[in-house]
Order: C-alpha cells, then sequence, then structure tokens
C-alpha cells in the first residue's frame, strides 16, 4: 500500500505536510477543551463565585475558540487529504491504464478483462477510503491517546486517584480483544469479496455483449441461473462480512459506557471525589477509549486496502512480455513479411497452434491464408503486429525482425482490419480518423471512397454523426468497412485483413478489393478469408491445417495439387465455377 506513494508529486508531499500540521492543531485544540472544562468547574464552585465572573467568561471564550480550532483544522484537514489522496489515485488509474495498453493479449488474458476493470474502479476506490482513513486517523487517535494518557497521570497525581487508570487499562484491553476477533473472522474474506467481484463483472459483461445469442436460443433461464450462483456465494460473504463488522458499534458503545459507570462507582468507593475532576478525567477516558477505537477501526480497514493495493501492484509490476526492440523507421525491404520456420504456442497449452511456417510477401503482394476454423488463420497473422511473439523462428517486417521494431513504429507501418469491426464511441469522422490523426478532408473522402463507405453521408450529420459504444447503431458491414477505411487512412506499408469482408455482399467485397488493388498497388496486402471468391486473384494462397502449411501457391495450382484447398472451394462453388 505504500508503495504506491512514490507516484505522489512534490506538491502533494508539501500537502500532505500541512494537512499534518492541521491534524496536529485540532488534537492539540480537542485534548485542551477538558482543561478548560475542570477550570470553568472550580470557578463556579468558589466561595468567592461574584469576583470571578470575569475570569469565567474569558475561560468560556476561549474554550469556544478551542472547538472552532477543532471544527475549522478538522474541515481543512479533511480536504487536504482528499486532495492529495484524489490526485494520488488518479495518477495511479491512469498507469494501470497506459499498463494495460501497453500489454500483450498473453497478459491481458492472464489477469481477464473484468479483472483488470476491477482493478480500474473497486479496487482504487477500495484505496482510496482507506487512504483518506488512514491519513485522518491514523494519525489523530494515536496523537490523541498518547495527549489523554498524559492528561490522565497528570489528573492521578495531582488528585490521588491513580487506581482509576486501570478502568483505562482494562478498556482498551478488552477493545483489543473485541477487534482482534472480528479481524481475525473478516480478514481472509476480504480477498475473496474482490474476486468475487471479478466473477460477477465477467458474468455481467458477458451476458451483455451475447445478449441476443442468449435470448436467440432461450438461455436466459441458464443465464439467470449462472448470475445467481454467483451473486449468491458473493451476497453471503458481504453478508459474512457484515454481520461481523455490525458487532463493532454495539460492543464499543458497551466498553464506553462501562468505562464511564466503573469510573464513577470507583470514585463512590473510595470515598467520593470532586465532580468536575471525575468530569475531567471521564472525558479524557473517553478520548483514549475512542482513539483506541479508531485505530482498531483502522486496523480493519488497512488489510482491505492492502488486498486492493496488491491486486493494483500486480497489474503495475506486470511487464509486458512484448519489449520494445530500438528500430524506428527502416525501408530497407519496404512491404516484404517473411516468416522463417515459425512455431506458436499459447502459454500454458500443450500443443503448438502453429508449425513450421515458413514463405515470403515482397512488396505490391496479395498473400491469403484459408483453411478449416481453427486452423490457426488468425493466431498466424496477429504475430505479425506482434500482438503475440512466436515461441520459435523468426518474423521480418521490411527486411528486421519485429522484436527489433519499436511496437509504435511496427504499428505505424502496418494497417490492421481485425475479424470483428471495432468502433469506438464518437462520431465517424473521428473514427476514421483514429488510423490517422491529421489527416485532411481529402484522405478522409478517399479512404470512404475506397472502402465502400458511401453509406455515411446518408447518416443524419454525415461525418458527424455520433457512432454509439461498441458500433451498436450501425450494421454489421458497415463497421468492417469503416474499419477498412481507418486502416487504409494511414497509407501503411503493409495491409493485414482477418477475414474483413466476411460482412460483405459479393458485389462490395469485389469492389473493395479492387479498389485496394488500384490504389495500393504498392502495399503488401496479407488477407484471411474463408471466401474462395475473394481470394482467387492472390499472388500466393497459403492453405492451413491444423497449424500446418498443407499448400502454398496460386488458385489453379492449388485446385489441382492440394486436396484441403479443393474440398473448400468444392464446398463453395461448382467444378465450372471454379474452372470458369
Amino acid at each position: 500500500m505504500f508503495k504506491l506513494l512514490k507516484y505522489l508529486k512534490a506538491k502533494e508531499w508539501i500537502l500532505l505536510l500541512i494537512t499534518i500540521l492541521f491534524l496536529a492543531l485540532q488534537v492539540w485544540c480537542n485534548i485542551t477543551i477538558p482543561e478548560y472544562t475542570l477550570k470553568i468547574s472550580n470557578f463556579l464552585t468558589a466561595s468567592n463565585l461574584s469576583s470571578l465572573w470575569q475570569d469565567i467568561v474569558w475561560a468560556c471564550v476561549e474554550m469556544l475558540l478551542f472547538v472552532i480550532g477543532v471544527a475549522v483544522s478538522a474541515i481543512i484537514a479533511q480536504y487536504l487529504a482528499s486532495v492529495v489522496v484524489s490526485s494520488l489515485l488518479a495518477r495511479v488509474r491512469s498507469k494501470i491504464f497506459s499498463r494495460v495498453n501497453d500489454f500483450s493479449a498473453t497478459e491481458i488474458n492472464k489477469f481477464s478483462i473484468p479483472s483488470l476493470i476491477t482493478r480500474s474502479t473497486n479496487d482504487i476506490t477500495q484505496l482510496q477510503q482507506v487512504y483518506t482513513t488512514s491519513l485522518t486517523l491514523g494519525l489523530t487517535a494515536p496523537m490523541t491517546a498518547i495527549l489523554a494518557i498524559m492528561q490522565i497521570i497528570n489528573l492521578s497525581r495531582e488528585y490521588g486517584i491513580g487506581k482509576l487508570s486501570w478502568v483505562n487499562v482494562i478498556s482498551v484491553l478488552a477493545i483489543i480483544l473485541v477487534v482482534f476477533l472480528i479481524t481475525v473472522l473478516v480478514l481472509p474474506k476480504f480477498k475473496k469479496i474482490q474476486a468475487g467481484t471479478d466473477k460477477l463483472n465477467m458474468v455481467t459483461r458477458e451476458n451483455l455483449t451475447g445478449l441476443k445469442v442468449i435470448r436467440a436460443v432461450g438461455a436466459e433461464k441458464e443465464q439467470v441461473e449462472k448470475f445467481e450462483n454467483v451473486n449468491s456465494k458473493f451476497s453471503k460473504l458481504e453478508f459474512f462480512v457484515d454481520k461481523v463488522l455490525m458487532i463493532i458499534g454495539p460492543s464499543l458503545s458497551l466498553i464506553m459506557q462501562g468505562t464511564t459507570l466503573a469510573i464513577v462507582w470507583i470514585i463512590g468507593l473510595l470515598g467520593g471525589q470532586n465532580p468536575e475532576v471525575i468530569s475531567a478525567f471521564t472525558q479524557f477516558s473517553i478520548f483514549i477509549i475512542m482513539s483506541f477505537t479508531s485505530i482498531s477501526i483502522l486496523f480493519m480497514m488497512v488489510p482491505r486496502g492492502i488486498v486492493s493495493a496488491k491486486r493494483i501492484n500486480e497489474v503495475l509490476k506486470t511487464d509486458t512480455s512484448l519489449q520494445d526492440g530500438k528500430i524506428e523507421v527502416d525501408e530497407k525491404e519496404k512491404g516484404t513479411v517473411e516468416f522463417k520456420n515459425v512455431f506458436f504456442r499459447y502459454p500454458d497449452a500443450d500443443a503448438d497452434v502453429l508449425e513450421n511456417i515458413s514463405f515470403k510477401a515482397k512488396q505490391g503482394q496479395t498473400i491469403a491464408f484459408i483453411g478449416s476454423t481453427g486452423s490457426g488463420k488468425s493466431t498466424l497473422i496477429n504475430l505479425i503486429p506482434r500482438f503475440y511473439d512466436c515461441s520459435q523462428g523468426e518474423i521480418l517486417v521490411n527486411g528486421q525482425k519485429v522484436k527489433d521494431y519499436t511496437q509504435h513504429n511496427l504499428h505505424n507501418i502496418i494497417g490492421y482490419v481485425p475479424q470483428k469491426g471495432v468502433l469506438f464511441s464518437g462520431t465517424v469522422r473521428s473514427n476514421i480518423k483514429y488510423g490517422k490523426e491529421d489527416a485532411t478532408e481529402e484522405e478522409i473522402k478517399k479512404a470512404i471512397d475506397i472502402s465502400q463507405s458511401n453509406f455515411v453521408y446518408d447518416l443524419p450529420k454525415g461525418l458527424d454523426y455520433q457512432i454509439a459504444q461498441g458500433g451498436k447503431n450501425v450494421s454489421g458491414g458497415q463497421k468492417q468497412r469503416l474499419s477498412i477505411a481507418r486502416a487504409i487512412i494511414k497509407n501503411p506499408d503493409i495491409l493485414i485483413f482477418d477475414d474483413s469482408f466476411s460482412a460483405l455482399d459479393y458485389k462490395t467485397d469485389k469492389i473493395v478489393r479492387e479498389n485496394l488493388n488500384k490504389e495500393f498497388k504498392n502495399t503488401t496486402k496479407i488477407i484471411v478469408a474463408q471466401r474462395i471468391g475473394t481470394i482467387m486473384g492472390a499472388d500466393l494462397i497459403i492453405v492451413l491445417d491444423k497449424g500446418k502449411m498443407v499448400g502454398k501457391g496460386k488458385h489453379k495450382d492449388l485446385l489441382k495439387k492440394c486436396k484441403v484447398y479443393r474440398e473448400i472451394a468444392l464446398s463453395q462453388l461448382s467444378e465450372e465455377e471454379l474452372e470458369k
């Protein structure tokens, strides 16, 4: 938890010091008030009361000033503490966001998306509460307890009531015992509660993402049962913790009232004392009990904060498996992509997904990949922009190993269109300009024409039409075309299409490919597709089956020599259509 304090800036350390000074002022004012209670009581019981009215008034005024001092210093300290903690955790949240942006798919799969969301939100909120409470109670409670104990020692010496100190000792031990027992019961549950939050997020996210499928297959009942299972376990944990924590209030109230009763009872047994002494002693005793109560509550909150801090630190400390190289720009062999004996295996998998893949794409060529579902097509092309790193072998782009590039510059020379069109909340224009922030209106119009995204001009407000989160207010084909426009506007050396024409009708598919061939003659195009018609004209077609290359060549050659390719082709087109 303290490791995160390294993200505090110099200005915030100064504010933190000022906060501590105001907290110390609050404690000093608070602990001084009972002295004035005793002082005023002594004045009121004096025999010459009529001559002491001026002193009484001044004592009351001074006491009021100390009360105001407690309130003002507490407000300022709380405000400054909130400023410091909010600034710190806003920075930590940004660090987490930046770190996650650098993660490869391996690290994201390791944590899971729901868990990363929980760590960026719920864990930060938990930590904010703990930091703020620790900064206020963690400083005021010990200081108050120490000063109150010193005052009780002085009263005991002055009025001979040292035996009453044992009441406070017993009360403090009782508080420690209660809190210790409660902490032992609830501490192991905190980590389970955060893990339970991850599961709730996962099931909720899964349900919302797949809502259409769930309704289509009539699986609403199963999803409700799945959610209820996770929700009931989470609720039981929360209910158990709440039940245990509910004991604190009544227990501490009982100890506090019992302490007051014990003080009065013992003084009565000892023959009685001045009421003002009893009042002052009781107030200081309550200060001690409340201070230890606050410290005890803090000891219960801190473990929860530690759990959240550990979860946050896990993200911040996790280095991405994809380390940057040093090459920024290299056009040694512009537009080339080469695989040399490449193998790939997913983390913790038992077998390779890709085995001994070798090929070379030259500038301006169109290289296509085809194969049955699960043959490794998407995995293969995801190795080019380094979404994963190959397990063995080498991958070269523009004549240099992809691992030698900085990731930023590697991605700058590659235009990537994912299998599922992804759009972001914002305007149509802003989505297209994700590919090139400084794109001109002319370049945007050209990208729209090439990708056959002219439908945007018919939308309300045209290019300024607001796209909903995830592009939910446009169709699948429209999302794919806008994704293509976003990729080509940057005019990259290499264009990668991961089955990016699947949602397009055959006519639009053909027009888009013709436009790409015409406008990007010197750009290497790498295409994953299921349709034979999409890849028939490719310069090189690579056929994959269970992660292995089982065919390589042009369409007509593969029809004669590759059984797998011919089977795929015949499943889509007749013999006559293939020959034609």
